[in-house]
C-alpha cells in the first residue's frame, strides 16, 4: 500500500480501537477504512493515470474527515454537515450511519480536497485538468467494487432492516448510480469554488459557506423517517452550488 495511504489507514484504526463497541461512529469509520485500503490497492495496481496525485488527493480527503472527527471527539469546532452526522442517535441503523458519513464527506469535503491538490495552473491547463477529472471519475470504479462487499458487511453486522435486505439488489444498483451522480456534482462544485478562489479569499469563504449549508441540509434530510435509499432515488444524492449571487 502507498506510504501516505497506509498512514491514514493506521490513523483510522487507532480511532476505531478507541471507540466503544456500541458507538455509532464506528460504522462509517470502519467502512471508510476499508474503502481507503481499496484505493491504496488500486493505486498500486496502476488503475489511475497519475497514481502519485491520487495518493496525495486521497490523503488530503481523508484528513478533512479525520480533522472533523477529532474536533468532534475533542469538543472543537465541527463543520455543520459533520456535526449533524456525528450527533446522530447511536442506535440508528448502520446503513443510515454510513450514508450520513458518506453524504457529509462527499458533498462537503470532496470539493475542498480536490481544490487542495489541483492548482490554479492545473485548472488553466486543459490537458492536465482533463487528466485530473479522469482520475477523479476512475475512483467510481474502485468505490463501485466495494458496494456489494459493504452491503454484505452491513447485513452480517445486523445493520439492515428486513426491508433493507429485501431491497438489497435494488440498493446496490442505486448506490452505484448515486456515486456517479455525486461525482458529477462534486466536479461542478469544485469548479464553482475554484472560480471563487480566483476572485479572492472572501469570495471563496462565501461560496464554501453556501456549500456547507447545502450539504448540512442534505445530511439532515437523511435523518427523516423512511427508507433512505428509496428517498435518495427520488431526491438525488449530491448537492449543486447555484450560480454566484
Amino acid at each position: 500500500m502507498p506510504e501516505g495511504v497506509a498512514a491514514v489507514v493506521t490513523e483510522m484504526q487507532t480511532r476505531l480501537d478507541a471507540l466503544p463497541a456500541g458507538s455509532g461512529l464506528r460504522e462509517f469509520l470502519g467502512t471508510y477504512q476499508r474503502t481507503t485500503t481499496a484505493v491504496g490497492k488500486a493505486i498500486l495496481d496502476g488503475r489511475f493515470e497519475d497514481g502519485d496525485w491520487v495518493e496525495e488527493w486521497d490523503v488530503v480527503f481523508a484528513r478533512l474527515y479525520l480533522d472533523a472527527y477529532d474536533a468532534h471527539v475533542g469538543s472543537g469546532l465541527v463543520p455543520r454537515p459533520w456535526r449533524i452526522a456525528f450527533e446522530a442517535p447511536a442506535d440508528l441503523p448502520a446503513l443510515r450511519q454510513v450514508l450520513l458519513g458518506i453524504n457529509a464527506h462527499v458533498n462537503y469535503d470532496l470539493p475542498q480536497a480536490l481544490l487542495r491538490v489541483i492548482s490554479d495552473a492545473d485548472f488553466a491547463d486543459p490537458a492536465v485538468l482533463a487528466k485530473r477529472q479522469r482520475d477523479h471519475e476512475a475512483i467510481d470504479g474502485v468505490l463501485a467494487s466495494r458496494v456489494a462487499a459493504e452491503d454484505d458487511q452491513l447485513t452480517v453486522s445486523g445493520g439492515k432492516s428486513l426491508l433493507d435486505r429485501a431491497l438489497q439488489p435494488l440498493n446496490r444498483v442505486s448506490s452505484k448510480r448515486f456515486l456517479r451522480e455525486a461525482r458529477q456534482k462534486v466536479w461542478h462544485n469544485t469548479r464553482e469554488l475554484q472560480a471563487a478562489r480566483l476572485t479572492g479569499q472572501a469570495a471563496y469563504d462565501v461560496r464554501l459557506g453556501e456549500l456547507e449549508v447545502l450539504s448540512a441540509a442534505r445530511v439532515a434530510d437523511l435523518l427523516a423517517p423512511g427508507q433512505v435509499l428509496l428517498r435518495l432515488a427520488v431526491a438525488g444524492f449530491g448537492v449543486v452550488l447555484p450560480p454566484p449571487a
